[in-house]
């Protein structure tokens, strides 16, 4: 062999070697750049699962579960007694699991705010009239807020009385549940909500200086949200959070992050809602804040394009959950997303529009084709 061809030889087993070596840092980074935050996957339950069923859905992968802290159900007295009961079973459970929990504290018993019935809704739901914002109603709603982190904090009773629960405190706090729409509270208010939030800030860092706020989701177009009717019965999420940042100076210390429902009829609608939301978040020089995806959904009852946009059937859910997932795992470094929670866990029947079908178990807890689809990204066992 000449010495030309010892160096040619040479020469391309170096460059051999160095195509190597930059096509395995390709795949590292593509990898890196496919991985989300730890407990990004999460799911909302419409009931209390049992012990056997947080396994199961651990196994599969989700890491957190969002939960309501209903005020009215867990208060319904005026300066009574104060049932955690229903709220412990669901944190002991999630505990026990290593789940992480999300809860949103909302709602409000008529003795603190009057209900009134839902404009539009025609007389067949109530909602409270407005937030506990003001007067004796901000007052305990701040008392609520400080007790539900003395129960479940990192100081919590709850886990002193039951020292058997691996102890995960609660830090993360979302404040209410779709503000801009009717169903929630009669007559969605910005400016009502900006001092809200305000009020549970103090509330929050009064009882653990380490708490974090994050706001409430939004329900990113509400029917009649475009309309030019006065009073505005709903707001698009966008215009809803544009103006509490108006009209109400400072608020962006108060909170960590922002929350978004973006229902939508398919899938790829999901990149126009998001981007739009994202971009109140930069014109309000926020732009640094994550956003949180604490519902997203569809139903696998039979397409009803008339009377259930969110009705897909069987397969039709799991398509959209796979379309949505990978979306929201491309883009999560763009729209800086911290959390995707699915709604909802299991079916049941006559709590909402579409929460028929919107779980990825059927009634008892069968699993669907969505639950499949989920584990694949969840990176779990179904």
């Amino acid at each position: 062999m000449s010495k030309a061809t010892k160096r040619v030889g040479r020469r391309v087993r170096a460059w051999t070697a160095l195509l190597a070596v930059a096509l395995l840092g390709s795949a590292v980074f593509a990898s890196a750049a496919q991985a989300v935050p730890g407990n990004f996957w999460g799911v909302v339950p419409q009931a209390t699962p049992s012990d056997e069923q947080f396994q199961l859905l651990k196994r599969g992968g989700v890491d957190s579960i969002r939960i309501p802290i209903e005020w009215g159900a867990v208060q319904p007295l005026p300066g009574g007694p104060v049932n955690w009961s229903g709220v412990d079973a669901m944190v002991g459970r999630a505990a026990n699991v290593g789940a992480e929990v999300l809860p949103f504290i909302s709602g409000a018993p008529g003795w603190a705010v009057p209900a009134i019935f839902v404009p539009g809704s025609g007389k067949t739901a109530k909602a409270p009239a407005h937030l506990p914002a003001s007067g004796a109603a901000a007052g305990a709603w701040k008392s609520f807020v400080a007790q539900a982190v003395a129960r479940y904090g990192p100081v919590g009773s709850f886990w002193a009385e039951n020292p058997a629960i691996p102890k995960h405190p609660i830090r993360t706090w979302q404040i209410w549940n779709e503000q801009n729409f009717p169903y929630f509270v009669a007559k969605p208010n910005p400016a009502e909500y900006g001092k809200l939030v305000r009020l549970s800030y103090t509330a929050l860092k009064g009882a653990d200086p380490g708490a974090k706020l994050l706001l409430g989701g939004m329900f990113a177009l509400p029917k009649g949200c475009r309309s030019k009717v006065k009073p505005k019965r709903s707001y698009c999420a966008t215009d809803f959070l544009e103006q509490m940042y108006e009209k109400t100076p400072g608020i962006k210390s108060k909170f960590v992050g922002v929350a978004l429902h973006p229902y939508t009829t398919r899938y790829q609608l999901l990149t126009p809602e998001i981007e739009e939301f994202r971009g109140v978040l930069k014109a309000a020089a926020d732009a640094a804040k994550p956003l949180w995806i604490t519902e997203l959904g569809w139903s696998s009852e039979p397409p009803a394009p008339t009377t259930n946009v969110f009705a897909k059937g069987i397969a039709g859910q799991a398509t959209q959950l796979k379309g949505a997932f990978a979306l929201l795992k491309a883009k999560q470094v763009k729209w800086k997303l911290k959390r995707v929670y699915w709604f909802s866990v299991d079916d049941q029947a006559g709590t909402c529009n579409f929460c028929d079908g919107s779980g990825l178990f059927a009634q008892g807890f069968v699993p669907k084709k969505s639950w499949f689809a989920f584990v694949k990204f969840a990176g779990g066992t179904p």
